[in-house]
């Protein structure tokens, strides 16, 4: 089981980042990620993989006014 926006979520071996941002279908534009902590370069998604029991965390960024 990992966290993911503190929230339980299933977790499978060799599960990776941008595997999680295809399943969760997170398809905004800018997103940041951090995996316990440590912020997750867009390039390094496919190569991220995730542990069991790791806190991930992933925001859409939005612009306004």
């Amino acid at each position: 089981m990992i966290k993911l926006n503190s929230r339980e979520h299933p977790w499978r071996q060799g599960l990776t980042v941008q595997n999680l941002i295809d399943e969760e279908e997170f398809v905004f534009k800018h997103i940041v990620v951090r995996v316990n902590g440590v912020p997750i370069d867009e390039e390094d998604y496919a190569a991220t993989v995730i542990s069991d029991g790791d806190d991930v965390l992933v925001l859409h960024l939005m612009a306004g006014g």
